[in-house]
């Protein structure tokens, strides 16, 4: 079987982005950058399946390693958040150079075996013969149904064990609303508030997270600031005069401007 024109094109375009994609997913530095490269790389090669009259292998190669097993690739990285500064720090001494020489010599063994095989000439299908997909599904759920069922229960179970690794068990009762108003409740005793927190600023000059709010007698109230701006020193302090007027019972007000541009008293 010849190769036709279009075959070998299709061949010597993708062939050297492919190995532009296969050298990037060694040397980028972003895991999502190396996952790119792959998927393009995955995708190409069942361009390839499909050009070469074998449009299973290029479905599955599609559905079943780009769309299934990268995006669960992604997922992961997305779930993790690997940085690029993680994936540079080594965390097992000497691993780089294990990995080299490992790479190295997988490299050795398959320059081996592509040498010394030996490529038979393509026979092409005959009107009685059957196609790609039927014959492939012949021998897979004929000869082989026992192995594809068990891959197929060892794939659910890991599904199964992936789901209950992932769930969190609830450790403290639901905050339901009801929950909520009677542990405020309880609280009271304590010196706790039935009503929300106040918000921070309010009765004062500014609105400001870090300014606390004025209480009816005017005094600020510590718990309307957070927390953490508490812990870090940044909450600010109520207007000492704000909080006498407040505090003797006085409203302070801004004068009103007359139309004649002076003030009303």
């Amino acid at each position: 079987m010849t190769t036709t024109d279009g075959e070998a094109f299709l061949f010597w375009v993708l062939a050297p982005l492919m190995v532009l994609a296969a050298l990037g997913l060694l040397f980028v530095r972003r895991a999502v950058h190396a996952a790119l490269c792959l998927v393009f790389v995955m995708v190409s090669l069942a361009i390839m399946y499909i050009a070469s009259g074998a449009p299973f292998l290029g479905v599955v190669q599609v559905v079943v390693y780009t769309g299934a097993v990268m995006m669960l690739f992604l997922f992961v990285l997305m779930l993790v958040g690997v940085d690029a500064s993680d994936s540079l720090t080594e965390t097992i001494r000497g691993q780089r150079w294990i990995g080299l020489l490992l790479g190295l010599g997988l490299a050795v063994v398959l320059i081996g075996v592509v040498s010394r095989a030996t490529f038979l000439p393509g026979t092409p299908l005959t009107e009685n013969q059957v196609a790609n997909p039927v014959g492939l599904a012949r021998i897979l759920f004929g000869d082989y149904v026992l192995a594809m069922e068990t891959v197929g229960v060892l794939l659910v179970t890991a599904a199964m064990g992936a789901l209950v690794l992932t769930h969190r068990r609830r450790l403290e009762t639901k905050r339901t609303q009801r929950w909520v108003a009677e542990q405020r409740v309880k609280a009271l005793a304590e010196g706790g508030t039935l009503t929300p927190l106040p918000a921070p600023g309010v009765y004062a000059q500014s609105n400001a997270m870090d300014t606390p709010a004025l209480g009816p007698d005017g005094r600020p109230l510590e718990h309307s600031v957070s927390r953490v701006l508490r812990i870090r020193g940044q909450e600010k302090a109520a207007p000492a005069s704000l909080v006498e007027t407040r505090s003797a019972g006085q409203v302070s007000t801004v004068p009103a401007a007359t139309p004649d541009g002076g003030e009303d008293s």
